[in-house]
């Protein structure tokens, strides 16, 4: 509830038993989350009344009771800016208005902050300091939470995870708070009293002193660079360096080196901590602002780079050179002129042969450092024809043959390649006992077939055409030992399976032994019959037939 300043006088009236208001003007505030102002009683003194509006700022300041009650005399005498107090309460409802004791001084704007003389500059860095210096012992008497370093870096963690439930952080900001909430190094700090909420606001002026600070509804222990956020939004890198190094001489304790890097991610992360506090309040003003805020924020790093977080930059976002820096060659695809570069160490024995390869984007005639080791004075820069190995008497003719089912005819085909006294790699010749060891393992049992031979003496002329690759007629086959002697050479048109019908009919009348007569070939054993007229493997397992030439 929003009370006037007129209401919020008679509720200090309540709070504070016998003062007497005779004036009272409004005080800026958190306008979204208290309601403030400041009444002059009848003796001239002024009191400060702050009421909040609703249930999670009337819980902060419960904890600043807790805070304030926690700063002992002595503790505030050791200080050197002045700490409210609470002189009385009043309850309305479930929330209670609280009244403070007036404190000297005002709060200025950031750009006039910035532009105060050196010893105003001086005592804010002493402020801080003093502030980072206190016992421990206050956050603990006000049962205020107490974070390590690595449990606030897992904190900042999991709220970014709930800001990006709500699925409007841009994917430019969330790649870059996570890639610095990632890195372990720049966490790296020793936890401090950290005020948690400091700003312009909380700094009361007066003169060339900071008088007073207020604001303490977040104190506890934790990362220091939190009460640094503010002065990375000043713009002004000369008050914020000459701030940082008023704090480092003042400071008792370890100052760690990456406490501005960590001060502008907690002030750029505050935004998304707005966005989430707006939809859990469901104030769609606040939603609007926070989406406006981080639009801005997303084009001021696509466009300057943004403030220095990470230690490392993250890959793809690094803002681009300027026109005049820029590299002005093409951009080549990737892999197409790159060739492999040694380190330039050859090593005769191999030992070395694990040494890395450089990937490079010169052409091969770039790569001049060794040339001389490459270069060939007889080199024609053409890639020799394929010859294949000449077979054993063969003379070399230059030329690859070519395959056909036929030989060409002004080059015939030899009648013998291999005779029995050669000593050549290949073919190698089965000897009888061999083949006589082959056909006892029974490697395939036999099947009897309707297609057999009709007698022995053509399974006999069967095996030796089959040796030797030649089905030429019914009459070489018969010569059993001619046939196993030498090896006839002449191609071997494809033999068709012979039928039950020409095996019954013998020879034909016409031509019996003319190798262009059909019945000839019929007459000629299949290779797919076995020896004892059976079916042989390739007849069963086509997939085993060789081919044919």
């Amino acid at each position: 509830m929003r009370w006037t300043s007129m209401e919020l006088a008679a509720l200090a009236t309540a709070a504070v038993p016998g003062l007497s208001p005779t004036g009272v003007a409004a005080a800026a505030d958190d306008a979204r989350d208290f309601t403030s102002a400041v009444v002059i009683d009848s003796e001239g003194h002024r009191w400060r009344i702050r009421s909040p509006q609703h249930q999670e700022a009337a819980m902060r300041l419960e904890t600043e009771l807790q805070v304030l009650r926690g700063f002992s005399t002595g503790i505030r005498a050791e200080l050197p800016f002045r700490v409210p107090s609470v002189a009385g309460a009043v309850r309305r409802g479930e929330m209670r208005t609280f009244v403070y004791n007036h404190l000297p001084g005002t709060s200025l704007e950031l750009s006039e902050l910035s532009m105060q003389p050196q010893a105003v500059i001086e005592d804010i860095g002493r402020t801080i300091a003093a502030i980072h210096d206190l016992d421990e012992a206050v956050v603990d008497n006000a049962d205020l939470p107490r974070y390590s370093a690595e449990r606030y870096r897992q904190r900042r963690l999991n709220e970014l995870d709930q800001a990006a439930t709500t699925g409007e952080i841009p994917a430019l900001l969330l790649r870059r708070w996570e890639h610095a909430m990632e890195d372990r190094e720049l966490w790296g700090f020793t936890p401090a009293v950290t005020h948690g909420d400091l700003h312009e606001d909380s700094l009361l002026i007066e003169g060339k002193r900071v008088m007073a600070v207020t604001g303490w509804t977040d104190l506890h222990s934790g990362d220091p660079a939190d009460d640094f956020a503010w002065l990375t939004a000043a713009g002004d890198a000369e008050f914020t360096e000459k701030v940082l190094a008023a704090y480092r001489r003042h400071r008792t304790g370890e100052v760690d080196e990456h406490l501005m890097r960590r001060a502008a991610l907690t002030a750029e992360f505050a935004l998304a901590q707005w966005l989430v506090r707006g939809h859990a309040s469901e104030n769609p003003e606040m939603i609007a602002e926070a989406r406006g805020l981080l639009e801005q924020l997303k084009t001021d790093i696509e466009t300057y780079g943004g403030q220095p977080i990470a230690l490392t930059p993250v890959a793809g976002d690094e803002p681009a050179a300027p026109a005049e820096e820029q590299d002005s060659r093409p951009v080549a695809r990737a892999g197409a002129a790159a060739t492999v570069a040694d380190t330039g160490e050859w090593a005769d024995s191999g030992e070395d042969d694990d040494e890395p390869a450089v990937i490079t984007d010169a052409g091969a005639s770039q790569t001049s450092h060794h040339q001389d080791l490459t270069e060939d004075a007889g080199a024609t820069g053409e890639v020799p024809a394929f010859a294949p190995r000449p077979l054993p008497g063969d003379e070399p003719t230059g030329s690859i043959p070519v395959i056909a089912n036929e030989p060409p005819a002004e080059e015939p085909i030899p009648d013998v390649i291999f005779d029995e006294e050669d000593e050549g790699d290949l073919p190698i010749h089965p000897d009888e006992a061999s083949e006589r060891r082959a056909k006892d393992k029974h490697f395939f049992p036999a099947v009897a077939s309707a297609t057999s031979a009709a007698s022995t003496g053509s399974a006999s002329s069967a095996q030796s055409a089959r040796s030797a690759e030649s089905a030429q007629s019914a009459a070489s086959a018969q010569s059993t030992s001619s046939a196993q002697s030498v090896p006839a050479a002449q191609p071997v048109p494809p033999v068709q399976p012979a039928t039950a019908n020409s095996s019954e009919q013998g020879e034909s009348p016409d031509s019996p032994e003319s190798p262009d007569s059909p019945e000839s070939a019929d007459s000629a054993p299949s290779p797919e019959e076995s020896e004892g007229g059976n079916e042989s493997i390739y007849h069963r397992h086509p997939g085993l037939r060789p081919p044919t030439a």
